[in-house]
């Protein structure tokens, strides 16, 4: 058996065992960088499905762009690197991904919605129908994963030197509001601007699910935090601030075009209520 051939093989039966597309990758990255972060990635389950299963980016981004936050703050030890560092390595991760399946969003890549009870059974359906081991998201994760890893160091080689500073970030604020620290500001710090500053899926709304679904992980040892209801009321909490928006460009009226543009942007008040809204949902 190939290199290639057994890594594949491990793609698959991680992804059985984790359960969730988010948790695999957060995990398969964070083993090859050598990160040991369980409760972490448990705490991303409810990212699959494209954040909370409304179709937005495939839950393999949400969970790669964490490992690679983790991967940033441990090669830097310094927050104001590991947070442009870790956004600038999340752009060359979706670009691979994006290269492979043609979209970055699950509903393009299931072709349902799964936030509702007939999208839902329309996508079991079809996996039945594939066998699981032959599905779309299995094959998906089968083919990326190597790419993944390649991506992830590849983007995570930068001049440090050359990184902004003072720079700050929707998604790092929003867990620095809620008492994380400095390594979990860096881990979702890739998700900021609809990740890699891509405008798409709310990053800030990603990491207030996912720091509030890591404090609900690690006071219910054991147990997957998919159905959580913290993070339940974070999403109802957004949807109604946004009017239903949730891709970042709609919300923001507006793209980014570098790490420091988006931090200027949010020092001069930009999404100031939907991050108030995100960090003191209770």
């Amino acid at each position: 058996m190939s290199l290639s051939e057994c890594k594949n093989n491990i793609a698959k039966k991680t992804f059985r065992e984790k359960g969730t597309c988010s948790r695999t990758f957060a995990y398969l990255l964070n083993k090859e960088f050598g990160n040991n972060l369980d409760d972490e990635e448990r705490a991303t389950d409810p990212l699959a499905g494209g954040i909370m299963r409304k179709g937005q980016q495939c839950g393999m981004l949400w969970g790669a762009t964490l490992a690679i936050g983790a991967e940033a703050y441990g090669r830097t030890n310094d927050l104001d690197k590991a947070l442009p560092l870790a956004i600038l390595a999340t752009q060359s991760l979706m670009n691979s991904f994006e290269e492979r399946a043609h979209t970055v969003n699950c509903k393009d890549i299931t072709g349902c919605r799964m936030d509702n009870f007939f999208g839902l059974t329309r996508y079991m359906l079809k996996v039945t129908l594939q066998g699981m081991n032959n599905s779309t998201c299995f094959n998906l994760a089968e083919d990326w994963y190597e790419e993944a890893i390649k991506s992830a160091k590849q983007g995570l080689i930068q001049n440090q030197n050359k990184l902004p500073v003072n720079v700050i970030n929707c998604a790092s604020e929003v867990v620095r509001k809620v008492g994380g620290n400095k390594e979990e500001m860096a881990m979702v710090a890739g998700f900021a601007g609809g990740m890699g500053l891509s405008g798409h899926g709310c990053g800030a709304l990603s990491a207030a699910i996912w720091v509030r679904s890591l404090d609900w992980v690690r006071n219910n040892p054991g147990k997957s935090a998919f159905n959580n209801n913290e993070a339940k009321v974070i999403l109802k909490s957004f949807l109604k601030e946004t009017q239903g928006k949730m891709d970042c460009s709609q919300i923001c009226g507006r793209d980014f075009q570098s790490v420091q543009d988006h931090s200027d942007f949010l020092k001069n008040g930009g999404c100031h209520n939907v991050l108030k809204v995100l960090y003191q949902s209770d």
